[in-house]
């Protein structure tokens, strides 16, 4: 199976231990890392190493200036848009079922963005402490190969270190969980970052 069948078709994307008796729908219980911070297996590592190598064939990367905490990033729109949509049903159909089993009043409104962060230490090489407007913010780890980069939740004690490439963290986004990207020293980081819609009430 090349990249291209992968991506567009979201193919060998779902960890076998999303479902392992083969029923998507109902899905793990999510594992608490910390105080409101939950891990489930989300993407095959083959899968994650497909989407490092397409954002990089497209390019791209790059930090917005206004944004007040800038990553050099790509958006998964701009890689395709159909990869975005799957990911942003997927993150509906797959997701949010178990997410409100932590936290049952929340809504899904779709996604606000999913994009590629990627840190190295010849240009971007952390991210300071922050914390998203967003509804849920989730991070999956695309790949290992690289020295420092944790992401950190200094507040609750928690890092994503341990976390396995292809697994899924998620939090909610708002006051209570700022977190940070501690500095690569070695090698290059990509992760994937989900920004979950706020309802139309908030806005």
């Amino acid at each position: 199976m090349d990249d291209v069948e992968r991506i567009l078709g979201y193919r060998d994307a779902i960890d076998p231990a999303f479902a392992p008796d083969g029923e998507p729908d109902e899905g793990p219980d999510p594992v608490e890392l910390a105080p409101d911070i939950v891990m489930v297996p989300w993407w095959t590592p083959e899968f994650c190493a497909a989407i490092i190598r397409a954002a990089e064939m497209v390019g791209g990367f790059e930090s917005d200036p206004e944004d007040p905490v800038p990553g050099t990033e790509i958006s998964l729109a701009a890689i395709s848009p159909r990869l975005f949509q799957a990911v942003q049903d997927d993150v509906g159909v797959r997701l949010w079922p178990l997410l409100r089993r932590q936290w049952p009043l929340i809504d899904y409104c779709g996604l606000r963005d999913a994009f590629v962060i990627r840190y190295r230490p010849e240009d971007q090489s952390e991210l300071r402490l922050h914390h998203d407007v967003a509804q849920v913010s989730a991070s999956v780890k695309l790949n290992e190969d690289y020295v420092g980069g944790a992401l950190t939740f200094p507040r609750q004690g928690a890092s994503n270190a341990d976390v396995p490439v292809g697994s899924l963290i998620a939090w909610p986004s708002l006051v209570t969980h700022p977190h940070a990207g501690e500095p690569v020293t070695e090698g290059t980081k990509y992760s994937l970052t989900i920004w979950c819609e706020l309802p139309e009430h908030y806005h």
